[in-house]
């Protein structure tokens, strides 16, 4: 009796090949920027201890309440797949000492993250994060820098004109207390007109309630208090900063008085990056200052701003604006056919050419058969050239040539000519 076949879990999925061309390219042009802004990579572990995303995002948050992937190991240590970055960032920099003294980094890190949440387009129970943190400047040029680089990726990106920036300002602690009870004390006393989650919120993270997509609940949210009237005065000058700094340079933004994330260690600046590209799932990228985590996970006051983009989304953003360049696709440019009885000097020639050639991607035919197969196969590969090596190239010194995507006839070279002639061609 045959075994049911065993399946990826729900929400996890496979990135195939061709599908993974374009992840590699989306990952190259990201790399490209940071690097191009002194960034380092950092790599930390997927799974941590529970308390340290209990203690950063939050006891009272969705993602610690009804998100985490959570489990007791063998030595019964609660631990968790982590669910973010930024905690886990801010654990090895401080365990390492790397902000020690106020110490300034700027860092980047790339993996999968776990949410156990309903799956949907751009919303996975893994998915994948490209984050960057920032550690020892207070001061609203970091923010900028931030935000001026992610400008850039979208532009290399070709997919600028399809993002839109939305800022605000969250303020001290101090000044988010204040207004927090000034929040809950007007939505109290209209609780029953509340959407059901805003209900829960009211009583865990109200500040989420300005978030909701609940109509009813927004309109309600018109006659709220303010959140701009509790502001605190340095708050708003670093925010003006900000907006000087960008207005220079000329970054396009609208402010968002209702934007305020969904995690409890933010303050100050945060920033989304949104698009109407995506349906309900229009957040690319998302960000903010976290000046009092690194104290509040055991470190000392660090002053911290950093955010993340969701690889899968930006991808699928990439796919429905036609922006993934037609070499991407290619994951080869010379596929190499023989006789039978040349296959040995096919293999010498296909060592040659790598050598004079070490960036080139060639792809031997294996396995013999007719030239006619041989050359089906070739052109179902995504490779721009085929090259012919049969008993009378062999003879002549020669390879064919035949360029699988033009028309163009067909060409003999002799060996020592076709890494010279292939460069050209594929640097034209």
């Amino acid at each position: 009796m045959a075994q049911d076949q065993i399946k990826a879990l729900t929400g996890m999925n496979d990135v195939l090949p061709g599908q993974s061309q374009v992840w590699r390219y989306l990952e190259g042009q990201v790399k490209a920027v940071l690097d191009g802004f002194g960034y380092q990579e950092i790599r930390m572990p997927i799974v941590e201890q529970t308390n340290l995303f209990k203690r950063s995002i939050g006891e009272v948050t969705d993602i610690v309440e009804k998100e985490m992937y959570t489990f007791n190991d063998r030595s019964d240590r609660s631990l968790t797949l982590r669910p973010e970055g930024t905690a886990s960032c801010v654990r090895a920099c401080d365990e390492h000492q790397l902000i020690a003294n106020n110490k300034r980094q700027r860092l980047w890190y790339m993996g999968p993250m776990f949410r156990y949440e309903r799956p949907q387009k751009g919303r996975y129970r893994q998915f994948h994060q490209i984050g960057v943190e920032t550690f020892g400047m207070a001061s609203a040029d970091i923010d900028a820098e931030l935000i001026i680089m992610t400008h850039q990726l979208w532009q290399r990106l070709n997919i600028r004109e399809k993002v839109t920036l939305e800022l605000n300002t969250l303020g001290s602690s101090e000044a988010r207390a204040n207004f927090k009870a000034a929040l809950v004390d007007y939505l109290s006393e209209r609780k029953d007109q509340l959407d059901e989650d805003s209900q829960r919120r009211l009583s865990t993270n109200p500040l989420r309630i300005l978030d909701s997509k609940n109509a009813q609940t927004q309109a309600l949210l018109n006659d709220a208090p303010n959140f701009q009237d509790y502001i605190d005065e340095e708050s708003a000058e670093h925010f003006s900063h900000l907006r000087a700094l960008l207005d220079a340079v000329g970054v396009e933004y609208v402010i968002n008085p209702r934007l305020v994330r969904g995690l409890d260690y933010y303050g100050k600046t945060v920033f989304e990056w949104v698009t109407n590209e995506l349906g309900a799932q229009g957040t690319v990228c998302a960000g903010g200052r976290y000046d009092g985590l690194v104290e509040q996970m055991g470190g000392k006051a660090t002053p911290a701003v950093g955010f993340a983009m969701g690889i899968e989304r930006l991808i699928l953003m990439l796919e429905a604006m036609d922006a993934v360049p037609e070499h991407v696709l290619s994951y080869v440019d010379v596929y190499l056919v023989s006789e039978l009885e040349v296959a040995d000097k096919a293999m010498v020639l296909a060592a040659k050419l790598r050598e004079q050639m070490p960036n080139l991607r060639l792809q031997m035919h294996m396995g013999g058969g007719k030239m006619k197969k041989q050359m089906k196969q070739a052109n179902e590969s995504s490779a721009r050239f085929a090259f012919i090596l049969g008993e009378n190239e062999i003879a002549n010194g020669q390879v064919s040539i035949k360029d699988l995507r033009d028309n163009a006839e067909q060409i003999s070279l002799s060996q020592d000519e076709a890494a010279n002639w292939l460069t050209e061609q594929l640097t034209a």
